[in-house]
């Protein structure tokens, strides 16, 4: 079966606009094709492939053989820019590139050596949390993503960049009015904890590794990094902030540490399309040698 005829270029290029739009009318009007167009070209896929590539739902959705066709367009369409910036660099600038980055790595090591490469790519970041990047890759959303699964998604390759530990500490003045009486299952069940959102399950983590019991405390809910770590030096709660990040404030007694079993460890790894372009594998190198030098 070959990917590369016209048939599959210009079926591949559909998917994309149905993707985008949600259904078959949206995509003929991006496409400038009639809906009996696209329908066709959907048909025609679907018979090369073997298998259907949507779910003709409102709005539509791709089944696994479509979302590996629209990875397969997303990866195209950079390797294309990509073409173009090499034949003519004196007529091109820098590329588009679409990452993922989750907020605490965005926010404590990955923007720095990223900055770096603004003469090279124009980068679109889009922020999510380490275990529910993937779905962007998979959708052909993103061409990279940091993330804590080491299982590539299919078409895509994965490196581990390091282990981010992360600390469960407090303010002081929440310390003495919260844990006088000791750190324990007790007190912790009553202590409000302070939580990026609803998927963040690193204080969860904590609690059972220190109570071994269901321990369900009052949360608030911080959904920005440096917000987050405020929210915790103001006293509304205890929460697990990256060790780069609080390693010196603990030092000094700004922070106070529950104890050394109040850890979590996160493995980070960067997954990317195989098909990649050189502009994404700069990024790629750039991000392995700040975490090596960051991570654990």
């Amino acid at each position: 079966m070959c990917f590369m005829t016209a048939l599959a270029a210009e079926a591949a290029r559909t998917i994309v606009a149905i993707a985008e739009a949600g259904t078959l009318e949206g995509a003929a009007r991006a496409l400038h094709v009639t809906p009996s167009a696209v329908s066709q070209r959907v048909r025609a896929l679907e018979a090369e492939l073997g298998r259907p590539v949507l779910h003709r739902t409102r709005p539509i959705e791709l089944t696994d053989a479509g979302l590996a066709v629209l990875r397969f367009a997303r990866q195209l369409e950079q390797l294309t820019v990509d073409l173009r910036a090499e034949l003519s660099p004196e007529t091109t600038g820098p590329e588009p590139l679409t990452i993922v980055v989750n907020s605490d790595s965005l926010h404590t090591w990955a923007l720095p050596p990223l900055a770096g490469l603004v003469d090279r790519v124009y980068l679109e970041i889009l922020r999510e949390d380490e275990e529910h990047s993937l779905a962007l890759l998979r959708e052909g959303a993103a061409s990279g993503a940091v993330t804590a699964e080491s299982d590539p998604v299919p078409g895509c390759s994965a490196e581990q960049l390091g282990v981010m530990r992360y600390l469960a500490v407090c303010a002081p003045a929440y310390a003495e009015r919260w844990f006088s009486g000791g750190i324990d299952a007790t007190s912790l069940a009553a202590a409000p904890s302070v939580s990026y959102d609803r998927k963040d399950n690193l204080q969860r983590r904590c609690l059972r590794r220190l109570t071994r019991a269901q321990v369900e405390p009052p949360t608030h809910y911080v959904p920005a990094s440096a917000e987050f770590a405020d929210a915790i030096r103001l006293g509304m709660g205890w929460g697990m902030v990256p060790e780069i990040e609080c390693r010196e404030e603990v030092r000094v007694g700004d922070l106070i540490h529950l104890g050394e079993r109040a850890v979590a460890d996160v493995p980070l790894y960067w997954q990317q399309w195989r098909r990649s372009s050189a502009v994404l594998r700069e990024v790629g190198d750039t991000l392995r040698e700040a975490a090596q030098a960051l991570l654990r």
